[in-house]
């Protein structure tokens, strides 16, 4: 029986023509089994409603058409209830664009980097506070100010802007919305449903003046996220280089940004390595940088136990606890063998954390 090749989908993401040694794609768009843009709009009602499990069976049959996996995504993620109609879906949507919106603004009281189209890759400030004076780091942060010495670099970097903004910027909102930071405890119910709140009102925050620029930095929520802002930048030039969709400047920062804002909504996670690439198919897919946030941020919503860590555990910990119980049971010869790999780097390196980095690596 003749059954159809499929069509490649490498063409949707396109590599720049230097990268040969990237390996292609091995989904196919198969014809009646790939989710299409017609079957897709043919599974909501007139007023919106959609018909989700017969949806979930063709993606299951043959995967999301390129086209639609932006909008699909939204869905399979938890962004909308499917049982939503296309007008309180884009009740729901203009909210959230609000208070992403707003949450930049407050990022960039802190920051003047944040949402001006460039990035950090170089640390801004010591853990005490102090913003590091070194050259290129301040001509880094400020491009359009090339001083002659550091003396007048340090005069011009210490101007601070004026800001007749009445948002916040330690993350909080309005009587509406209690604080995001007080709830991102253990419970992750918590976590979801202070940025349902946040997203469902799209309230504006308080007024607190952030410190001028140059001068020492007394609050520590404010340091750490400081801190992370050039990890971030480090990790973002990094990802996702063999395509041609990251050569534009203006989509490094789009990711920038959203890692950078998300950093300071989620004080308890922060930014740990690994998330610029579960963020960058958001970037990619969905045009709007309000939209792609809030994608990350469900998507985050069930990941993000795997990069919290605490004084006794790494999250990641936990799945490779399980991953070693179902070895022992499916692999007893390969979970011995690792066993002993794992005594003898106990011997040789004296370590727990570089045991626990190669065994990261031995896995996964």
């Amino acid at each position: 029986m003749w059954r159809d090749p499929g069509t490649p989908a490498d063409s949707f993401y396109e590599v720049r023509p230097e990268c040969t040694d990237v390996p292609k794609s091995r989904f196919k768009i198969r014809a009646g089994k790939t989710l299409s843009a017609r079957k897709w709009h043919a599974a909501f009602s007139p007023d919106g409603h959609l018909d989700i499990s017969k949806t979930l069976g063709r993606i299951q049959h043959g995967g999301i058409h390129p086209s639609i996996r932006g909008e699909v995504w939204e869905f399979l993620l938890g962004c909308y209830d499917p049982n939503s109609t296309f007008e309180e879906r884009e009740q729901i949507r203009q909210h959230r664009r609000v208070q992403y919106a707003l949450w930049k603004e407050d990022c960039r009281q802190m920051d003047p980097v944040v949402g001006s189209g460039r990035i950090i890759t170089a640390p801004l400030i010591t853990e005490d506070g102090v913003p590091i004076q070194d050259p290129l780091v301040l001509l880094e942060a400020n491009p359009d100010k090339v001083p002659t010495s550091t003396a007048e670099k340090n005069e011009d970097d210490v101007k601070p802007e004026p800001s007749n903004d009445n948002t916040s910027h330690d993350g909080t909102l309005d009587n509406d919305n209690t604080s995001h930071d007080a709830t991102l405890d253990n419970d992750n119910t918590s976590h979801d449903a202070t940025l349902d709140a946040a997203s469902s009102n799209g309230s504006e925050s308080v007024s607190k003046p952030p410190p001028p620029v140059g001068e020492i930095i007394l609050d520590k929520k404010i340091i750490q996220w400081k801190l992370t802002l050039h990890q971030i930048g480090l990790d973002v030039v990094r990802t996702d280089r063999t395509l041609v969709f990251y050569e534009k400047q203006e989509n490094l920062s789009k990711l920038w940004d959203i890692l950078a804002v998300y950093a300071w909504i989620d004080k308890d996670v922060g930014y740990c390595q690994g998330m610029s690439d579960l963020c960058s198919p958001m970037i990619m897919l969905l045009e709007d940088e309000g939209d792609a946030f809030w994608c990350f941020e469900r998507l985050m919503r069930r990941l993000r136990g795997n990069f919290r860590c605490t004084d006794s555990s790494v999250g990641v910990e936990t799945q490779l606890s399980n991953l070693a119980s179902i070895t022992q049971v499916l692999d007893p010869k390969l979970h011995q063998h690792l066993g002993t790999i794992l005594i003898t780097c106990l011997v040789i390196l004296k370590s727990s954390s570089l045991v626990f980095s190669f065994l990261f690596f031995l896995f996964f």
